[in-house]
């Protein structure tokens, strides 16, 4: 009897779990779905969205909410088969045997068993008349909406947005829609359809009313934007001043809505809503590599320090944290102020005192400028500055060197990457030209430094991309033992020849090395995808070092190669770890490795 008793209450709880099951065994709903003469990518969408064929996933369980799913199903397979020219076709959902649009929702079976949706598309209909009328100077209907041409509602959709768009490019802020007549002449499977536009009357800006919790001055805000107020109306001026605002760094939201009516005198007034960004932001980074130790950054900015959308960004670094040097370092601080000249221009104060400590020199440089940015477009923008420059060097020319200059900064910087962090196409182009003006007995000169850098994705879809980059510098007037040394170029580590020392390639001087006058650095990359995170990379690097202005034949040179490994963190760019050797040169011998965030170049 004892022994009995367990197997019954196992019995028992077997019973209950399959009671439990049965409703949901039950429930479960067989599906099919077929299109007779329809290709595959329009069965795959018509099964895609179906929420009868998909009632699994989406949780359908009671039959009530599979009759109103199939029941909503009826429009959407007529919408889709309509986008894809289809004008007659016909739909069949039936549940166990019956046509859902003929079973009552007020007497529903409790369950049902089987689905079936069938669909005849019929014949696919062409456009015989497609007109959009009147159209402004220059519009472009899209080549789909045309006579003889596939009808679909796609087609229909973008041409009446492209006649309404061309109204609005030309001032006619209000433009729309009128009527549309669209008619399916099922005998010859022809589409005829017309589009009639009300343009209404060509509109001029009038008033940027700002609105929403910001705190950043409004006449800030209004110097800033560049409200073309009383010019004709354009979409594109209105992307303008949003773009404007946005770039300040300081608003999380940028809206910009035009009034539903224009003003009597025919100006339309938008209301520009505003939410604010937290002012402060901090960030850190770290690079390690296995000569020069570990390198540590951070950044402290304040978005709004004056309520003039003013950003204060104060960048502190240490250097060869456990490296062959000694430990150095930077504190730079700049100040950008976004309202003080026109809309597309900004100016900034900046300031910098670092200790540069390497095997060839050490160097204490302080810095202070004052200079104005014009951006072109958000890929391109130059800057201008003048300023001061302090520098106490000790190199292979002698100790306790000064040099004291007036400096004239240019920087143009073009990006037309498709990323900053990780690009697989397109182009970057940094241009740095510096005339320098020595007092106290420092000399003149002109120092001018290019880094362009491409990409070419093969026809891969990223998975296999070609980087190379080329960086050119040189310093013309003075001596090299008349120039501060971090003026002048070397060659070696992360930034130029991996595989090489840092700056460790530059010109014999008696027992030491000092820069060159002139560099040239070419570094080339093969990036293959292995998973959607991981890639592999081979990269070989070539540097060369002159004692003249520019590269010629008695040039110093080395270069290294190597393979790297990347894991990419999203938004953040990849984690980059790189393995690389010597090549050429006697500079330096051995494996060295990197390790940082986001790719080399």
């Amino acid at each position: 009897m004892t022994g009995s008793r367990p197997r019954s209450v196992l019995r028992c709880w077997l019973y209950g779990v399959l009671i439990a099951l049965a409703p949901n065994l039950a429930n479960a709903l067989e599906t099919t779905l077929s299109a007779p003469g329809a290709s595959k990518d329009l069965v795959d969408r018509l099964e895609e969205t179906s929420s009868v064929f998909t009632s699994e996933s989406r949780g359908l369980d009671t039959s009530l909410e599979i009759l109103s799913a199939a029941l909503s199903d009826y429009r959407t397979i007529v919408q889709i088969m309509y986008d894809e020219g289809y004008f007659s076709p016909v739909v069949s959902i039936k549940l166990d045997g019956q046509e859902a649009a003929n079973i009552n929702s007020l007497n529903v079976p409790a369950q049902f068993r089987r689905a079936t949706i069938l669909v005849t598309p019929g014949r696919k209909f062409k456009f015989g008349t497609a007109i959009v009328q009147p159209l402004a100077p220059g519009t472009e209907l899209p080549e789909e909406f045309a006579t003889g041409k596939t009808a679909t509602t796609g087609a229909i959709q973008q041409a009446a947005s492209a006649g309404v768009q061309g109204w609005r490019d030309t001032g006619h802020a209000k433009a729309e829609v009128a009527d549309q007549t669209v008619i399916a002449r099922h005998a010859q499977a022809r589409l005829d359809a017309t589009i009639d536009l009300a343009p209404g009357p060509r509109l001029r800006f009038g008033k940027m009313i700002i609105q929403g919790d910001t705190n950043v001055r409004h006449r800030s805000i209004e110097k800033i934007a560049g409200f073309p107020s009383g010019e004709v109306y354009s979409p594109e001026q209105v992307q303008k001043v949003g773009t404007r605002l946005r770039r300040t760094g300081t608003f999380s939201t940028v809206a910009l809505k035009e009034h539903d009516e224009p003003n009597p005198d025919g100006t339309l007034d938008f209301d520009a809503t505003f939410e604010d960004l937290p002012p402060r932001r901090l960030t850190f980074g770290a690079e390690i590599a296995s000569r020069d130790g570990v390198d540590v950054t951070a950044t402290w900015t304040h978005r709004n320090v004056f309520r003039r959308a003013e950003r204060l960004r104060f960048e502190a670094a240490i250097r060869n944290i456990g490296g062959a040097e000694d430990i150095d370092g930077r504190i730079g601080l700049r100040l950008d102020q976004p309202d003080r000249l026109g809309p597309d221009d900004n100016t900034f104060w900046s300031a910098l005192l670092e200790r540069r400590n390497t095997e060839n020199y050490n160097v204490s440089v302080a810095s202070l400028a004052y200079g104005a940015r014009r951006t072109f477009s958000d890929r391109l923008y130059a800057e201008a500055s003048a300023g001061f420059q302090w520098s106490d060097a000790d190199d292979a020319y002698g100790n306790g060197r000064k040099f004291r200059y007036f400096i004239i900064p240019f920087r143009s910087e073009w990006d037309e990457r498709d990323s900053k962090v990780s690009a697989t196409r397109g182009y970057y182009l940094d241009s740095q030209l510096m005339p320098f003006v020595g007092f106290s007995g420092s000399d003149t000169g002109f120092r001018m430094f290019f880094d362009g850098r491409a990409y070419n994705d093969l026809g891969t879809a990223g998975r296999l991309v070609l980087a190379g980059r080329v960086q050119l510098g040189s310093v013309i007037g003075p001596p090299a033992d008349g120039v501060t040394p971090d003026f002048l170029f070397f060659s070696g580590g992360a930034g130029t020849v991996r595989g090489q020392p840092y700056e460790s390639l530059g010109i014999p001087v008696g027992d030491g090395v000092a820069g060159g006058k002139s560099f040239l650095g070419l570094s080339a990359e093969v990036r293959g995808r292995v998973t959607d995170a991981i890639s592999l990379v081979g990269f070989y690097d070539y540097g060369v070092v002159d004692t003249s202005s520019f590269i010629g034949s008695g040039s110093q040179e080395h270069s290294g190669a190597g393979l790297g490994i990347r894991y990419d963190l999203g938004g953040f760019g990849p984690l980059r770890f790189d393995l690389a050797v010597p090549v050429q040169g006697d500079t330096g011998d051995g494996l060295q490795f990197y390790l940082g965030i986001g790719q080399a170049f």
